[in-house]
């Protein structure tokens, strides 16, 4: 390990890197490293905020401007994916079919990184996208305040796990790709904290909002286990599928009660 490597990176360092891997907003990185990855990690719900409220931001415009909450649901949907280059989603097809393949993990793995999708992948997929939209349609329909919540809590979800993903214990799959490169960097102590202050954040603003994550989070975490049991750890692909996943399952749990 060098001395930059080992030497801590500072909070912007770790913002840079979190907006550099996790959106395809232009920023600067400058480390690429795993004291940068540690920090960069950590600052993943941040990420998740700006483009949560850069769905909310369009959606509660469509509202304004008179659209129906349909299309307001659905260009809040198309915000993240856009400010992915939809890497989140395609990830969630590639685990989906790497999960519904039954092959060895090295077969499995193979599968993920082919550039089509199959059949479990489509599904998956699918299903998704509609109960995202379909949740955001109800919430945009009951106010404007309720969609943009949801949004905004739905992309901050989707990033805190990503911070639970990255944690001492869940190894990589691959010596290589964006897997290797986050692993194990970030302690489960300091995991936890970021997860308890965004919970108390959102219970700020509701309680079924700070559920909501911790649900998400949940999910995500299931689907983790799973993943390192059946690939022998995670990979870009697989948090991609736990981001999707911990939008999903928070936006389930906003429309509830």
């Amino acid at each position: 390990m060098s001395a930059t490597d080992s030497s801590p990176a500072s909070v912007p360092d770790g913002i840079r890197f979190a907006f550099g891997t996790l959106t395809v907003l232009r920023v600067k990185v400058t480390r690429w490293d795993r004291a940068a990855a540690r920090t960069g990690m950590l600052c993943a719900p941040l990420a998740g905020l700006v483009v949560g409220l850069a769905a909310a931001t369009v959606g509660v415009a469509l509202t304004f401007l008179g659209a129906d909450a349909p299309l307001a649901a659905v260009a809040a949907v198309a915000v993240p994916a856009a400010l992915t280059r939809g890497l989140h989603l395609d990830g969630l097809a590639d685990v989906a079919d790497g999960l519904g393949s039954g092959k060895p993990a090295e077969d499995a793995l193979r599968i993920m990184k082919q550039s089509d999708i199959g059949p479990f992948g489509v599904v998956t997929l699918v299903l998704a996208l509609l109960a995202q939209v379909a949740v955001l349609a109800d919430q945009f329909g009951q106010s404007w305040w309720r969609g943009a919540l949801a949004a905004t809590v739905s992309a901050v979800t989707a990033r805190l796990a990503l911070t639970f993903a990255s944690r001492t214990g869940v190894p990589a799959a691959r010596p290589e790709g964006l897997g290797a490169a986050v692993a194990e960097t970030v302690s489960r102590r300091a995991a936890l904290i970021a997860g308890a202050v965004v919970v108390a954040l959102c219970a700020a603003l509701s309680l079924q909002a700070a559920l909501a994550v911790v649900l998400g989070c949940a999910a995500a975490e299931l689907l983790s286990r799973r993943c390192v049991a059946r690939f022998g750890g995670v990979t870009g692909d697989v948090f991609g599928a736990l981001a999707e996943t911990a939008a999903t399952t928070s936006l389930v749990i906003l429309t509830l009660g």
